[in-house]
């Protein structure tokens, strides 16, 4: 099989989970960093093409495992990698057959990186919770890597004060350049900014796309359109 890379993701592909906590005392939380179904699904579609992958599903011994396989067109065959599932707390068969999926991938270098990660601890107020639960949400803003391992994070509360940090920050914020092909759906909407004609189209087209505001690179190159029209 011809070697394909499978880049690292980026801060807007990764989401965030609170893991265990305290209430008694110090109140205190983990945060876990995870990657969803969509961006492997994005993710092979831009590696391997969309054509030249699949995923089966079967029971072994009552457990759920996926295969995602990858086109040899050297060998002309698939080539396979399976791991299994285990149930999601709400969807129990939705949740098992994508977690499943999730695990495949991983074998398949997809989201690697994110074990590299260290355990986070956030610290927390009677301010983050509501009627007794925690009701405040998490954020990656920033991600930097060293030879493949997590060497720079950034976490941010809904109100985007920083709350987590980890690592030196390797490079400066607002240096990164846009790189179109690799995310093509983030491609269509600077496409979409660069085609606006008068600053209030941009800024409407820009306050569409909220999902991409973590982004340093996007960001940049909005602001490098959005110079356009001082």
């Amino acid at each position: 099989m011809e070697t394909k890379k499978i880049r690292l993701l980026t801060a807007g592909e990764i989401e965030c989970r609170v893991g265990s906590g305290g209430k008694n005392g110090d109140k205190w939380c983990t945060i876990l960093l995870y990657k969803d179904a969509r961006v492997d699904m994005r993710m092979l579609d831009e590696v391997f093409g969309p054509s030249n992958w699949k995923r089966t599903h079967e029971l072994i011994n009552g457990n759920l495992f996926c295969t995602v396989s990858i086109w040899d067109s050297e060998k002309n065959e698939w080539v396979g990698k399976q791991d299994v599932g285990v149930e999601s707390y709400t969807e129990k068969e939705k949740g098992q057959a994508s977690d499943a999926f999730k695990r495949a991938c991983f074998n398949w270098g997809i989201g690697r990186e994110l074990y590299s990660a260290p355990t986070i601890f956030i610290s927390l107020s009677d301010d983050d919770y509501k009627n007794g639960k925690l009701a405040t949400r998490f954020r990656l803003t920033d991600i930097a890597y060293n030879g493949g391992e997590v060497s720079y994070l950034r976490i941010v509360d809904g109100k985007g004060v920083k709350r987590y940090e980890f690592g030196k920050q390797e490079y400066e914020f607002g240096k990164q350049e846009y790189e179109f092909g690799v995310n093509k759906e983030m491609d269509a909407v600077v496409k979409e900014l660069e085609a606006c004609a008068t600053k209030e189209e941009f800024i409407a087209a820009f306050k569409r796309h909220p999902e991409y505001y973590d982004d340093e690179a996007y960001k940049n190159k909005a602001r490098e359109i959005q110079a356009k029209f001082k």
